[in-house]
């Protein structure tokens, strides 16, 4: 079955926001995470407290933040601070539940490279950088990753670690002292991966009209399955009407035709 692209992005962006939950303190970057975190706040979670990285805690932006610097951010909030601040007395002291992240690369134990393509001394192409992704990668209670499934995505080693998954392993997180648990979740436009015991990505859930195979075909390491793979519930009328008021443009959800 053929799934326009459109269509592929949104089921991304809504089985996200359906990770999020009411209580949950998250902490939010620019582009797909943006869109899904305020999806969440306006359906399932109105008590969702957004957090940018600039200094803002407790965001309810009127309309789509188009950066993590944007005005729309501040009307309303509960708190503007310092970026130091935030990250100091906000994530680092444990305050922060989730760190929603993309990356150019997310390989097999979650670890996230945004930094090279290739080598770093002579790459193939030079990425923007952490910025506070690796932060919010050790220090928030959990992550959930948003990426399109794509083999050059998802390779089973990165070409380099921006921002620590389970690095090799689930023990080896836990003996480098991160106080987060890592990666809850991966999505993407085919279904959601979430670690086993060991921290290794696994397939829990695709979306409707995706086969095991098209997910393993996009994916750089023998990909496994868990016992009960799921099938995700198509977006609601609900959750399409408020992508519509969030993303009028089609800026995120359908950049080749965006107005």
């Amino acid at each position: 079955m053929m799934v326009s692209a459109e269509l592929a992005t949104v089921r991304m962006v809504v089985h996200a926001a359906r990770l999020l939950r009411d209580d949950d303190v998250v902490l939010v970057g620019v582009g797909l995470p943006n869109l899904a975190a305020n999806l969440a706040q306006r359906t399932r979670a109105p008590g969702l407290t957004l957090v940018y990285e600039a200094g803002v805690f407790g965001s309810r932006p009127g309309r789509l933040p188009l950066s993590i610097g944007d005005p729309a951010l501040v009307s309303g909030a509960l708190a503007v601070s310092s970026m130091y601040e935030m990250f100091a007395f906000y994530l680092q002291r444990g305050w922060i539940t989730v760190g929603f992240l993309g990356g150019a690369q997310i390989d097999r134990f979650g670890n996230v490279n945004a930094t090279v393509i290739g080598d770093y001394r002579k790459p193939k192409v030079r990425l923007p950088g952490s910025g506070g992704s690796m932060e919010i990668a050790a220090w928030a209670g959990r992550c959930v990753l948003m990426a399109p499934h794509q083999a050059r995505r998802f390779p089973e080693r990165c070409d380099f670690r921006t921002s620590a998954g389970f690095l090799n392993g689930a023990a080896e997180r836990a003996e480098r002292g991160l106080l987060g648990k890592g990666p809850a979740a991966v999505v993407t436009d085919l279904g959601i991966l979430e670690p086993d015991e060991s921290g290794e990505l696994v397939l829990t859930a695709l979306h409707a009209g995706v086969t095991m195979e098209q997910a393993q075909a996009r994916t750089g390491w023998a990909l496994r399955a868990s016992r009960n793979v799921a099938v995700t519930d198509l977006p609601t009328e609900a959750e399409l009407r408020v992508l519509e008021t969030l993303d009028p443009q089609g800026i995120y959800l359908n950049p080749e035709g965006a107005a």
